[in-house]
């Protein structure tokens, strides 16, 4: 047999080391595109945090406002989040409590029903009045007859906006007058009401005097916030890779670096 070419020999160890180049910069775009993932999460969160913190502090001067007019038919179709969820309104009107809607609900005075009654307003709109929460036994209006205020009256709360669909894992049922949420449009349709605001009002506390009238003032304001938490895990977890792909990068390299044999005579 031949013996193999001083060609082929040094050929050997340079393809082997190019491979390895190769694997080592596969290993570092890899990193790098983690980390750049990682990163642009993180930031993303910072995002996050400040709009969630102009969101909550935007709802709390709007909570602690003077109370407004509603808005109006022209408005409606720029009603969202941003602008009006949980302004603080006055409207005037009267109740159609023959067409109350009662809606399941868990409070801090137990579980019960929110009591949802149509109000018609002065301007001829109509709006869903969330009078407050109502416990079990007094489900049925004719238990509380003297909270069935039937004169024009003034009713000052909160603007939400529609709940559609149902609750956890529960759907409303029209048909069998069952409500897990406030769905404005649903309830709407079930009551036969027509020219209904896309919004309905938390009433406020209601005067103790009136016997028997739904408890309202019960509005929990709420957001949870942890966008800083969730923005130093991501941060966290870049640095994490940075540094791990840094020992795994030069282990590799001094593995895969040829040594060099001195010899002497």
């Amino acid at each position: 047999m031949g013996d193999v070419s001083p060609r082929h020999q040094h050929d050997a160890p340079a393809r082997g080391q190019s491979a390895a180049v190769i694997r080592l910069a596969a290993i570092a775009i890899a990193a790098l595109a983690g980390i750049g993932l990682l990163v642009s999460l993180g930031v993303w969160q910072v995002h996050r945090l400040a709009w969630k913190r102009d969101l909550i502090e935007r709802v709390e001067q709007r909570v602690h406002a003077n109370p407004v007019a509603p808005p109006g038919r022209e408005q409606w179709p720029s009603v969202d989040r941003a602008n009006s969820e949980y302004l603080r309104v006055t409207v005037q009107g009267r109740y159609l409590n023959d067409r109350e809607t009662l809606v399941q609900a868990v409070t801090e005075l137990g579980g019960g029903f929110w009591v949802l009654t149509p109000f018609e307003t002065v301007e001829g709109f109509t709006v869903l009045i969330n009078r407050g929460f109502v416990p079990p036994p007094q489900r049925d209006p004719a238990s509380r007859p003297q909270g069935q205020i039937e004169d024009t009256t003034t009713v000052t709360g909160l603007l939400r906006l529609s709940e559609s669909g149902g609750g956890y894992l529960r759907t409303n049922q029209p048909a069998e007058n069952r409500w897990f949420s406030r769905d404005v449009a649903a309830i709407a349709a079930a009551r036969g009401l027509t020219d209904v605001a896309p919004y309905f009002i938390d009433a406020e506390a209601s005067d103790p005097k009136i016997a028997g009238a739904p408890v309202g003032g019960l509005t929990v304001i709420a957001f949870s916030n942890n966008h800083l938490q969730y923005a130093l895990t991501w941060f966290a977890l870049a640095l994490m890779l940075a540094g791990g792909a840094g020992l795994v990068l030069r282990h590799e390299w001094r593995s895969r670096r040829p040594n060099t044999m001195i010899s002497t005579t």
